[in-house]
């Protein structure tokens, strides 16, 4: 049986990677596809744990080379989700979280339209900015263009499956959580995965 693929979206500042965190640390089922960027680093970041991060010369290449299974620009730096790898995870089984944007996203589900597409809100646009700044890792510019991103990424939220609005956190990784359960328990995946339980059920032994 092949594994779920859950894509999570969100604008800067929404609290998605916090949510995801908290998810695989709850969930040790589930995978993270981590991305490859020709973002610079940020402090505490470590290669091959958030991101691969590769230089404009060799994430060229491996565009050319169809190495990805999306790709996309954002905020000026380019980030792409490994084909091979997410494929060889599915075939084995195992459920993969992609935390991608909403460019990526659609390229996905066009590719796989059975991915489920979860996007998380924030409140309001003033929690939006007040959790920017806390963050302190980008000047009042950099700042200002992620909101105006923000409101273009908002739009696309009609595009996914789900809906989160992270307001208490608590209670939105309850509601992640629940999609990822809500999903292994469809029907289909139930057969696939008990085929051999649910036919003895219905032989009445």
């Amino acid at each position: 049986m092949s594994g779920n693929l859950f894509i999570v979206c969100a604008p800067s500042g929404a609290g998605k990677t916090s949510l995801v965190n908290e998810l695989l640390k709850a969930d040790p089922q589930i995978r993270l596809s981590v991305s490859h960027t020709t973002r610079k680093p940020r402090a505490g970041e470590v290669d091959g744990r958030e991101y691969h991060f590769v230089t404009e010369r060799r994430f060229e290449q491996m565009l050319e080379q169809g190495a990805f299974l999306e790709s996309a620009l954002v905020h000026g730096n380019h980030y792409g989700t490994s084909q091979g790898w997410i494929n060889e995870q599915r075939a084995a089984g195992s459920d993969i979280l992609l935390e991608i944007d909403w460019q990526g996203a659609a390229q996905v589900r066009k590719l796989i339209p059975e991915s489920i597409g979860i996007f998380v809100l924030p409140p309001s646009f003033e929690t939006l900015l007040s959790r920017l700044n806390k963050r302190a890792q980008d000047p009042p510019d950099v700042i200002a263009r992620r909101l105006v991103v923000a409101r273009e990424e908002i739009s696309h939220f009609t595009e996914f499956d789900y809906v989160i609005i992270n307001d208490k956190f608590d209670e939105a990784v309850q509601d992640l959580s629940g999609i990822v359960r809500a999903q292994r328990l469809r029907l289909s995946a139930q057969l696939a995965r008990h085929s051999d339980l649910i036919n003895r059920m219905k032989q009445g032994r």
